[in-house]
């Protein structure tokens, strides 16, 4: 018997995905880059990625981007998080562009670039109402790109992007990203020359996409999710790809208890283990199975979709998930193996999980 828990990693499915992902962004004349800070940076998945299609591979994370060019993968790289001081030697070094925000960051960039003699890509990135990263008004963001264009000599203006739906929750729409192709037109006119990236966001713009509401002038998106974790695109923005494979990351955890219980807590109730009060109904007396791993695995326990869909999964502690297994056509024993698909969160977790096993299924 193998250990347990243990993430399959399957790269054919990740690959037919890419390919059916990136072929439907062609059609609309967008390049795709691929994201592989969801899965950790496992680097077989993000060669996967990069066979099916992507002409970019990006991480938030320049130590998974260098796990990358250490791998000989043969596409530019892009860090898509604004990066810190202390990392731009190896940004410089382990990557091809990035995206920046603050002029001071351009500056040790371009001094930084200097010192490595390359020139180095960026991507300015302009804030469109998400309230995370990027300049927050249009003439900021020509100004930056004047600054990279004319002043800083080991730097290439790649484009500008627009990031959405992270933080703020807010939607790409044709407004929005109108705003960020009528700014790069305008970028453009100053300077003479067409920008070669306009980047309007990553998964949750494929919908609009697929609606034919993303303007033209968008031609970047940076995708990861809408490639691995297919069954979110259905569950939260009602858009079914055709030909999509959920079973990309499979998640399989060991029964370590069977027992019947009462479905709500005996005695006073206070906080559980994370400091949140928790909510219980009380369907009397059911069958429940104990699986050997937690939220310190999985992020949310909520996140975990089991394949068995007579699961029901109830929560968890730090290192058990509790599982209602009652109404469920498999007799289960102790020691027998539960499957699960992940949704976003779980797999980054269990992805980074060093008590998970990853299983590469070629």
């Amino acid at each position: 018997m193998g250990k347990y828990p243990v993430l399959e990693v399957d790269l054919n499915k990740i690959r037919t995905n890419t390919e059916i992902v990136t072929n439907l962004c062609k059609d609309n004349g967008i390049e795709v880059a691929g994201i592989i800070k969801g899965f950790g940076g496992i680097v077989e998945a993000a060669k996967a990625m990069a066979e099916g299609g992507c002409t970019q591979m990006g991480s938030s994370r320049i130590e998974q981007l260098k796990s990358l060019k250490e791998a000989n993968i043969n596409v530019p790289l892009l860090l898509v998080r604004v990066p810190m001081f202390c990392e731009l030697e190896e940004v410089v070094k382990y990557s091809e562009m990035c995206l920046v925000s603050e002029r001071e960051t351009l500056i040790k960039l371009n001094r930084e670039a200097e010192k490595q003699n390359k020139k180095y890509g960026v991507i300015i990135m302009y804030d469109l109402g998400d309230l995370r990263e990027g300049v927050f008004y249009r003439n900021e963001l020509i100004e930056l790109s004047k600054l990279v264009e004319y002043e800083l000599k080991n730097l290439t203006l790649e484009g500008i992007g627009a990031n959405l739906n992270c933080y703020g929750s807010v939607a790409p729409t044709f407004k929005n990203l109108t705003e960020l192709s009528d700014a790069a037109e305008e970028i453009e006119k100053i300077l003479q020359r067409k920008l070669h990236i306009i980047s309007g966001g990553g998964t949750t713009t494929l919908p609009l996409m697929i609606k034919g509401g993303v303007p033209k002038k968008i031609n970047h998106l940076r995708i990861g999710e809408g490639i691995n974790n297919t069954q979110d695109l259905p569950l939260y923005w009602d858009t079914d790809i055709k030909g999509l494979d959920k079973d990309t990351f499979v998640l399989k955890a060991q029964i370590i208890e069977i027992n019947e219980k009462p479905t709500y807590p005996i005695g006073e109730l206070m906080v559980n283990a994370f400091g949140e009060y928790g909510h219980y109904e009380d369907r009397g007396i059911r069958k429940r199975a104990l699986i050997g791993l937690g939220n310190q695995d999985v992020g949310d326990s909520s996140k975990l979709v089991p394949k068995d869909k007579n699961i029901i999964v109830l929560g968890a502690s730090s290192d058990h998930t509790i599982l209602d297994i009652h109404d469920s056509e498999i007799e289960y024993k102790l020691g027998d193996i539960v499957e699960f698909n992940v949704l976003y969160q779980a797999m980054l977790f269990t992805s980074l999980s060093q008590y998970i096993t990853k299983k590469i299924i070629e």
